[in-house]
């Protein structure tokens, strides 16, 4: 008996994804995103390069920064990752959701954490403070991009940071609009009418 056939659909991105990329404006090249992920990992290396540490990509946004930084760290590391979230595909946090935790045995290594954007920093504290209570004897936190809001926020300061923006909402190189563009090559802010 044959099957009935599947309805194919094609599907493509919300008119508003596409609106807002095409407004957009661009604030990091390709070229220097590159160079700024070449500057972090040197500093890395000479900080970390001798301490076998665990590298943590933070899911979903750290993947694209994640993956273009390990491959710079020329020494022996292991990779894992962990996945929390106040965002959910959204452009507003709300409360922290663990969806993930590491796999690998951080207690007694050096922890690197490798995410997208310093914003409130609530997200990035949280797993900071997850891999200390979990035994790491060091931890260390590396943003993309720092966001200068001006105001407080719950992680001041990463330790390795490659860009700084203003405080928009930025996509690319693994930060989303609405669950898109992660996968643009350059660091673009909203133009002020999205978000």
């Amino acid at each position: 008996m044959p099957r009935p056939a599947v309805p194919r659909t094609v599907s493509t991105p919300p008119p508003d994804v596409l609106e807002a990329w095409r407004r957009a404006e661009r604030l990091y090249t390709q070229a220097e995103v590159e160079a700024a992920l070449d500057r972090m990992a040197e500093a890395i290396t000479e900080r970390l390069g001798e301490s076998d540490p665990v590298v943590l990509c933070v899911m979903l946004g750290g993947l694209v920064p994640a993956g273009r930084l390990v491959t710079r760290l020329d020494f022996p590391l292991t990779l894992d990752y962990v996945h929390a979230t106040r965002y959910r595909g959204g452009t507003k946090g709300h409360e922290l959701e663990w969806i993930a935790r590491p796999r690998t045995p951080l207690a007694g290594r050096a922890v690197l954490v490798v995410d997208d954007i310093l914003d409130e920093g609530v997200t990035l504290a949280a797993i900071l403070e997850d891999c200390r209570a979990q035994g790491a004897v060091s931890v260390h936190s590396a943003v993309l991009v720092d966001k200068r809001i001006g105001r407080p926020r719950a992680l001041a300061r990463a330790d390795f940071t490659g860009l700084t923006v203003p405080d928009r909402y930025v996509f690319g190189y693994g930060m989303d609009y609405r669950g898109y563009l992660r996968n643009v090559p350059g660091i673009y802010a909203l133009d002020g009418s999205d978000g």
